[in-house]
């Protein structure tokens, strides 16, 4: 457990210095924060819209989403979360959040007190920043994700958000060449691009058979960066990252 840990907070320094130049104390400030870690099955909430939460996490493996329910039930996810983000920063200042967080795969996540967070934040003031910066991004991310429902067609969508997820994995050494797990079902995917589950099944036969993607258990493969930028209208200025890595 104290390994996991560890690795918890390297993966949460990875992920700030991708946005956010950190000195040698404030990574060792982060080092030393208390992790809990947990193991949680698919489909398992985190926080659910109503909650007053006193600890923030951070995804360590898996897959976590944002997400909200209409009254009768329908599900739209608002947002993916991958290693090394914290989906749920802003509680920090958020009395009550608005928004669910689950695992939309198997994960392991790991937990951080509020009252630790904000000591940190005294001690080393631009570390608030980096956390600030690191929600700014999110929101960032958000106005994207509005763009590419509100008016690309289903083909152009998939194709900028494997994209996204293409370089924002890559910011955290979770690829490999232009591979990545992608740890969500395709029913999964429809719900935070806003199609049907039959829709995304023939997008994805597409983007195979254009000669994009290769997609097999669980695995995607990019096999033409430049189309497939150019098929999702893709440009990684909204992601703020400190070295755009180009696949």
């Amino acid at each position: 457990m104290v390994a996991d840990a560890s690795y918890a907070t390297s993966l949460m320094i990875q992920k700030l210095e991708s946005i956010f130049s950190l000195s040698s104390e404030e990574k060792q400030a982060l080092q030393d924060l208390p992790v809990q870690v947990e193991v949680l099955k698919p489909e398992q909430d985190i926080v659910r819209i109503g909650d007053q939460p006193s600890q923030c996490c951070v995804v360590l493996e898996g897959f976590t989403c944002v997400y909200k329910l209409t009254s009768d039930g329908k599900r739209q996810i608002l947002a993916l979360h991958v290693p090394g983000d914290m989906p749920d920063l802003q509680s920090l200042h958020l009395q009550v959040l608005d928004i669910s967080i689950a695992s939309i795969s198997s994960c392991k996540v790991g937990f951080i007190q509020h009252d630790c967070l904000r000591r940190i934040c005294e001690r080393h003031p631009r570390l608030t920043a980096a956390f600030w910066r690191e929600t700014l991004v999110d929101a960032s991310i958000y106005r994207d994700w509005i763009l590419n429902i509100g008016q690309r067609d289903a083909y152009s969508r998939v194709a900028h958000f494997l994209c996204e997820l293409l370089m924002r994995l890559q910011a955290v050494r979770a690829v490999k060449g232009k591979a990545f797990h992608l740890p969500i079902t395709q029913a999964q995917l429809a719900d935070a691009i806003g199609i049907t589950s039959v829709h995304m099944n023939r997008v994805f036969q597409a983007l195979r058979s254009d000669g994009l993607i290769d997609a097999t258990r669980g695995k995607v493969a990019i096999l033409d960066w430049e189309r497939l930028r150019e098929e999702g209208d893709f440009d990684p200025l909204y992601l703020h990252l400190r070295k755009p890595r180009s696949a």
